[in-house]
């Protein structure tokens, strides 16, 4: 992993996706630290959505339609979520910086929230950037079981229905591999990077407002859709 110099100057949503774009993105040491500096991973990690694998357990979750998935309607509620201790995760990585950046990228519809509530509670999501036909996912959290699982899955299948060519995780966890994650080399990554820049995709490629069923989601995995009894 290379740490590019300590960011001290101000960072526009502008230079942020022009980062992106050069394959380097910001971090910050803890939440209480005021500055950022750029990451570069030898090793990048890639979800490719054609090799995504979900489990059977799974596909019966996203199935019942037990969870909502909604997009981009409490864009921070999932920082904050993301942002929160858990098991494992005792402090966080994103700061104040990082909360205002990604929220002005948010309002220029640049950074996205997907959401999972049950019973008008959100228990679960995800937020990550979006650039061309490429996806830069950030962060994830969950309250409940599987929450952030099937957050992640929806978010493929939208990427996939939309046309998009690269999902980015940034580095690859264990969590991820089950997904099919993996790490690829620096110059392999730039060349999945240009390509994905060129593609114009829609990451609503069903209405902005529906919600989107479980069948609807598999079906776009190449999954055939259940009638859930």
């Amino acid at each position: 992993m290379t740490r590019i110099n300590d960011v001290l100057v101000e960072i526009t949503p502008e230079v942020l996706l022009k980062a992106y774009a050069c394959g380097i993105f910001p971090m910050a040491e803890s939440a209480n630290d005021p500055g950022l500096y750029w990451i570069e991973p030898e090793l990048r990690g890639v979800l490719p959505l054609d090799g995504f694998r979900i489990s059977d357990r799974l596909a019966r979750t996203v199935r019942s339609d037990r969870f909502e998935v909604r997009i981009d309607t409490a864009f921070d509620a999932v920082i904050d979520g993301c942002a929160a201790p858990a098991p494992g995760r005792p402090k966080t990585w994103i700061n104040t910086r990082i909360r205002r950046l990604y929220r002005e990228l948010h309002q220029i519809g640049r950074c996205h929230s997907v959401e999972v509530w049950r019973d008008d509670r959100l228990v679960g999501g995800l937020y990550g950037v979006r650039l061309g036909g490429a996806f830069f996912g950030e962060s994830m959290f969950h309250l409940e079981r599987d929450a952030s699982k099937v957050a992640l899955t929806h978010l493929v299948a939208r990427l996939k229905a939309g046309g998009f060519l690269l999902l980015d995780t940034q580095f690859v966890t264990d969590h991820l591999k089950r997904f099919g994650a993996v790490e690829t080399s620096r110059r392999d990554y730039h060349q999945l990077l240009e390509r994905a820049l060129e593609a114009r995709p829609d990451f609503f490629p069903w209405p902005k407002d529906k919600i989107v069923s479980g069948n609807d989601v598999l079906q776009a995995l190449g999954r055939a859709p259940v009638t859930v009894r």
